[in-house]
């Protein structure tokens, strides 16, 4: 009986700050992280989506990652300064409005009828992203103590991939499966007006989820502004000097390379899953579209292995330094993507499944570990980490020029995953350099 009373007192304290409880700021907050997740995943089955309806390369259609992943980049920032001189509450209100805009704009978008007016929807949707993460992350972990930072947002960043796999699910059955049949080689040799009369129906299909995640949001955002949310602020240190802290501040400066190349290697993972097993599914008889349907299904695996683990792992924390943890699940990494390089066909993609367990406590365990030591200034410490987001940007782009140089001694997309490979070496890095964290 003592020991469940000790269990209940340790979860209240989870989320309890100088004897103010925060749980349902902490619920209301928890549902942002499912809401990007399902952006983020919803987002990287459409690079293929798109390369398909406007008959671009796989290069091309990564340009809707550069324009996601750089929208992180660009509002990190500012949203950091909104939240200094204004509250944690106003950023999220400031980050579910730019979502909200950005998600609606897809809506003019299909009826321009060409690729730029999407990718800017998908940049504004994303300053609304970088808003909601440099405003819900560092706000999670002030809300207690900060013994039990790293595993507060452990557990609130386990409702993220809730929403990643809602998002892959509506992306597999709404839009994948509900897209014109025709494959790749197909629509290259139709005519103008085919070609036109597809690519509008096509767009239709896309544009539909989109138009209802913007009610989901809008909701959110209602609820938002009724609930009481208190003002948290830490002791803010001017911004100059504040930069020359967290720059000398070596967890930190290195949290933020490795979350660069954690993010690389997640988007490049998660998003070029659907080409390589395309090419295995292809090379076992099914169709593309087929393929594509199938691949997604083991990409939605993924995702709940990668939820799964999130779990696991925040038990595993209480006995096992996150920081080693994360050491080993990069370790383990690497030996899967062996697997898909040199191996190949189901195995391989069996492997690329496993990665992304191995990846599920890297994200929020980066972030507790280097913000650990600069909670004084959170917002800004947090907004250097969402602008690390920026490799997902860049490094799927450099795995998609792989995939088309079409080299000739093994196949290119398997080839392309040497890009997540250094990527997991500098996660696993830092892992083993702050294992005693």
């Amino acid at each position: 009986m003592t020991m469940m009373s000790e269990d209940s007192n340790k979860s209240r304290l989870l989320v309890t700050r100088e004897g103010v409880s925060y749980v349902l700021p902490f619920i209301v907050v928890t549902c942002c992280f499912a809401l990007w997740g399902f952006a983020n995943d919803i987002t990287n089955p459409m690079v293929k989506a798109f390369s398909k309806i406007f008959r671009m390369s796989v290069t091309d259609g990564t340009l809707v990652q550069v324009a996601f992943y750089g929208g992180y980049f660009c509002m990190a920032l500012p949203a950091a300064l909104f939240i200094r001189r204004h509250s944690f509450k106003s950023g999220i209100v400031m980050g579910l409005a730019l979502y909200a805009l950005g998600v609606l704009l897809f809506i003019p978008a299909k009826a321009i009828g060409s690729f730029a007016p999407f990718l800017l929807a998908y940049f504004i949707l994303t300053c609304g992203l970088s808003f909601l993460e440099t405003t819900a992350n560092p706000y999670i972990l002030l809300m207690g103590d900060r013994e039990t930072a790293t595993r507060r947002l452990n557990f609130a960043q386990s409702f993220n991939p809730i929403g990643s796999l809602t998002g892959m699910f509506v992306a597999m059955n709404f839009i994948q499966a509900r897209l014109s049949p025709l494959d790749t080689a197909q629509r290259a040799v139709l005519d103008d007006t085919q070609f036109e009369a597809l690519k509008q129906s096509d767009l239709g299909v896309l544009v539909q989820p989109y138009a209802l995640l913007s009610v989901v949001i809008l909701l959110l955002l209602v609820v938002l502004l009724l609930v009481r949310i208190p003002k948290v602020q830490a002791a803010h240190v001017p911004f100059w000097p504040a930069v020359r802290h967290l720059w000398g501040n070596k967890p930190y400066r290195n949290g933020v390379v490795a979350q660069f190349f954690y993010v690389g290697a997640q988007i490049c993972c998660w998003t070029f899953i659907i080409q390589y097993g395309t090419r295995v599914f292809m090379a076992e008889g099914m169709d593309e579209q087929a393929a594509e349907v199938l691949s997604q299904r083991y990409n939605i695996v993924a995702m709940v292995c990668f939820c799964l683990m999130r779990f696991v792992n925040i038990y595993l924390m209480k006995y096992v330094k996150p920081g080693r943890l994360m050491a080993f699940f990069g370790a383990l990494a690497l030996l899967l993507l062996c697997g898909v390089i040199f191996v190949g066909g189901r195995v391989g993609m069996c492997c690329l499944v496993g990665v992304s367990a191995c990846m599920s406590l890297m994200f929020p365990t980066i972030y507790g570990i280097a913000l650990g030591g600069v909670q004084d200034d959170a917002e800004l410490g947090s907004a250097g980490l969402i602008m690390a987001i920026l490799g997902g940007s860049i490094l799927p782009a450099l795995q998609a020029m792989i995939i088309d140089s079409h080299v000739g001694f093994m196949p290119a997309v398997n080839l392309s995953f040497v890009v997540p490979v250094v990527c997991f070496l500098a996660v696993m890095n830092y892992g083993w350099r702050y294992s005693s964290y």
